[in-house]
């Protein structure tokens, strides 16, 4: 039978989320415990993710009674299904050609960093290339033991500006990492190994066979500059998941329908009218910042320019 939500379940806002989302305001459980190895200091930590997926995800449904769909593992040799308990891993060599990796043989792989997260070297953040190396970002924590090296190391990265490279092992494998600054403590990021970034020279990118005139390189700039502010993430939100939780609204009958616009693609025009249109359209955005910085700068020297007033003498 198909299940009607009913009560608190019927905002569907509780159950987009993932279902090990952290109660609002607690952090989730740590999800690793181990030290910093700092030369021959060790500071033992405390590991959690500092983000959480928001991404909406479906169940697969029988059409005929609305119960999920189970994924069974089907070996189609022998056409049975295979228990969890016996399936096997299995590395591919070549096309159905396999090598079976057992437990035992993953239990003898060297893994140094498996409770330590081992640092290396100490660089320049711009070093990295972080819009590709990134990959996961943790919070660490301090243990009880552990708090004056812990906060020697990240008084020491900040007088120093740079950050920590180092190796960690997550989940039976090892990954390069990255220790930095955050807020009052050290965030730790996942990153990519080198043979793990694509080049791109695969790609087609003719820049010395584009002419870029000065006057459209000026409006661009103008452009960016009328669009520029400090980055508050607050101001943005996911309006996919958004449209989407009005819509599991809507057919659980807590939001009357609303009718939705279908974006048109944008229609190509001659590149200095789609700046002079795009100006056009931010200049309303520049003049109510230029306001603000004015009324702020205004009642600043109305402060400094006020005079100080005496009581008389009774």
């Amino acid at each position: 039978m198909w299940q009607e939500l009913t009560g608190p379940d019927r905002d569907i806002r509780n159950r987009l989320s993932e279902p090990d989302a952290p109660i609002l305001g607690r952090m989730p459980r740590s999800m690793w415990r181990g030290a910093i190895s700092f030369g021959m200091v060790a500071i033992p930590v405390r590991m959690y993710l500092a983000t959480e997926s928001k991404s909406v995800s479906f169940r697969l449904l029988c059409p005929n009674d609305g119960h999920p769909i189970k994924n069974r593992r089907w070996c189609p040799e022998e056409d049975k299904e295979v228990p969890w308990s016996e399936v096997k891993r299995g590395w591919e060599v070549a096309k159905d050609e396999y090598v079976v990796i057992e437990d035992s043989d993953l239990d003898r792989l060297p893994l140094p960093s498996t409770q330590t997260i081992e640092i290396l070297e100490f660089v320049a953040d711009s070093d990295i290339e972080s819009g590709v190396y990134v990959k996961g970002a943790y919070y660490l924590e301090p243990e009880s033991v552990g708090v004056k090296p812990y906060y020697l190391l990240k008084q020491a990265l900040d007088r120093s500006g740079k950050v920590a490279i180092g190796k960690i092992a997550l989940r039976d494998r090892e990954h390069l990492c990255r220790l930095a600054l955050h807020d009052h403590g050290l965030l730790l990021n996942t990153l990519h190994w080198p043979d793990e970034i694509r080049d791109t020279g695969e790609l087609t990118l003719p820049e010395e066979r584009v002419e870029i005139h000065e006057r459209e390189l000026e409006m661009a700039q103008l452009l960016i500059d009328n669009l520029t502010a400090s980055f508050d993430p607050s101001r943005y939100h996911d309006h996919y998941r958004e449209a989407l939780t009005a819509l599991v609204e809507e057919k659980l009958g807590t939001r009357p329908a609303q009718p939705r616009e279908v974006p048109q693609p944008p229609q190509v025009m001659d590149l200095m009218a789609a700046l002079k249109a795009s100006l056009e359209a931010s200049r309303p955005r520049a003049e109510a910042g230029e306001k603000t910085a004015s009324k702020s700068s205004r009642r600043k020297d109305e402060a400094v320019a006020a005079p100080t007033r005496r009581r008389k003498a009774s």
